[in-house]
């Protein structure tokens, strides 16, 4: 382990030495390499990293596209579109106490940053904060996840022909590879994952100070209120719910719906499952499959305790360990010390808790972790409003769900059990930047004729100073 620990530590030591040298990089500079990774991405690579994700776990081209590729070019576009003015320094009011001197900002890179990237999305939960990490002018080690190798081949492929490793490194390997990471003295650490994980990754840091970002997870609630349009709700949550099979940290984890609606949204579930993913969703194209057998035991042992406990499965529960295979699945009032309810599903199974009142749901809401999303359909304003200013999350959509990830204005990240700092536009840009104060003076200011020796008439200075300015 000695030698592999030489390895890392030269690669940081690399970066550490080249930094100031990609950090001083100009605007331009900075987009071309951007743009080079956006070529890879929408030509060059396009298909080899559609074949990687369907050999991991054999998700659909389309949806490749549209949930790993689509995210990364459109975070490039954006970041492209507003670098210039995020790079420069920000001019601020200096108080009349410091007549004589100007004030401003600059937005300079942390310096050597490690991004530690999950499975589920691995493109663009890889791809996305490096973009960041690019527009704030830092050098970076990447370390995918170990879950998904094809498609960690074809990113190392990806950035080993777009940059040298003193600038953009990545490093391959099982979770010994991160625990040897964790050790350098790194100036950020991204890293998105469970919020167990996330704890360790913290203590690690702060044995250097690092500063990190924490994309986590949790048990997201949907609510849906008695005047929702309730077919259309249903397709929603059934899209969000079981795209990547439910492998996704901001899909509907559990639902909270009106008492009254239970039966008409069994047989709308129903329908749209068949309606995307024909009778038989095993044999369509538009549906993957669990990452490895391990994921798939622990998915299995949920239903199997649905079973067990006598809860309401009222749709699914077939599965087939020779293919990693779940069928969308639904469950009703699932007991809460089941697994189900406690832990983060991160799968194709929804459970439903029926609720009679809104404060009702809000309290069971509240009982729980601050979740990384809260949705709400509803069509009642005051209900709606009454959720927002009741509740805690680290983001929410009304009427839909997944579509607050694909706005870059809005800053994506969850609250303390769900994460820690955001991603995304600006707000990604400014988790790898140091927000540097400079004040500079000009002439000789009112501050430089209160220094000792103190004097009756600097005591009037002073006590003038306190009631004007």
């Amino acid at each position: 382990m000695t030698k592999t620990k030489n390895i890392y530590s030269e690669l940081f030591e690399k970066q550490k030495t080249n930094q100031f040298q990609v950090g001083n990089a100009s605007y331009k500079e900075r987009l071309e390499k951007l743009r080079r990774l956006k070529k890879a991405l929408e030509h060059t690579y396009k298909q080899e990293i559609r074949d990687a994700l369907y050999k991991d776990f054999k998700k659909p081209p389309l949806e490749t596209d549209l949930t790993e590729i689509y995210p990364v070019i459109a975070e490039i576009n954006f970041v492209s579109k507003n670098l210039k003015s995020w790079l420069k320094k920000q001019d601020v009011e200096t108080p009349m106490a410091l007549l004589g001197s100007s004030s401003y900002i600059i937005n300079e890179p942390k310096g050597v940053c490690l991004i530690i990237s999950p499975w589920n999305y691995p493109i663009n939960l890889t791809f996305g904060p490096l973009v960041s990490a690019i527009a704030a002018g830092n050098t970076i080690v990447l370390k995918p996840s170990e879950m998904t190798p094809n498609t960690a081949k074809v990113m190392a492929k990806i950035i080993s022909e777009l940059f040298e490793e003193n600038e953009i490194a990545l490093v391959e390997g099982e979770v010994e590879v991160s625990q040897e990471l964790l050790k350098l003295p790194f100036n950020h650490i991204f890293f998105t994952g469970s919020p167990a994980v996330g704890k360790i990754v913290m203590k690690a840091a702060s044995e250097h100070l690092t500063s990190v970002t924490l994309e986590l997870g949790g048990k997201s609630p949907t609510i849906i209120d008695d005047d929702s349009n309730l077919e259309n709700t249903v397709k929603k949550i059934v899209y969000g719910k079981f795209t990547n099979a439910g492998q996704t940290c901001i899909a509907p984890d559990y639902v909270l719906l009106k008492s009254s609606l239970k039966e008409k949204f069994i047989e709308l579930f129903k329908l749209k499952v068949t309606q995307f993913y024909s009778e038989n969703a095993e044999s369509s194209e538009s549906y993957c499959r669990i990452v490895n057998r391990r994921h798939f035991d622990r998915l299995v042992s949920y239903i199997e305790e649905a079973k067990g406990n006598e809860s309401n499965l009222a749709s699914g529960g077939t599965y087939n360990a020779e293919d990693n295979f779940i069928e969308p699945t639904l469950v009703f009032n699932a007991p809460e010390d089941s697994k189900l309810m406690e832990e983060e599903v991160f799968g194709p199974i929804l459970p439903i808790k029926t609720y009679e009142t809104i404060a009702e749901a809000v309290s069971y809401i509240n009982s729980k972790e601050k979740p990384l999303a809260l949705y709400i359909f509803s069509k009642n304003s005051k209900i709606i409003d009454y959720v927002l200013k009741n509740t805690r999350a680290g983001g929410t959509c009304v009427n839909h769900n997944l579509l607050q990830f694909l706005n870059h204005n809005l800053p994506f990240g969850g609250s303390n059990n769900s994460g820690i700092g955001k991603s995304h536009g600006y707000f990604g840009f400014l988790e790898f930047v140091n927000q540097r104060s400079v004040l500079k003076q000009h002439t000789i200011g009112a501050v430089d004729l209160l220094i000792p020796p103190y004097t009756n008439f600097k005591q009037k200075l002073v006590d003038l100073t306190i009631k004007w300015f």
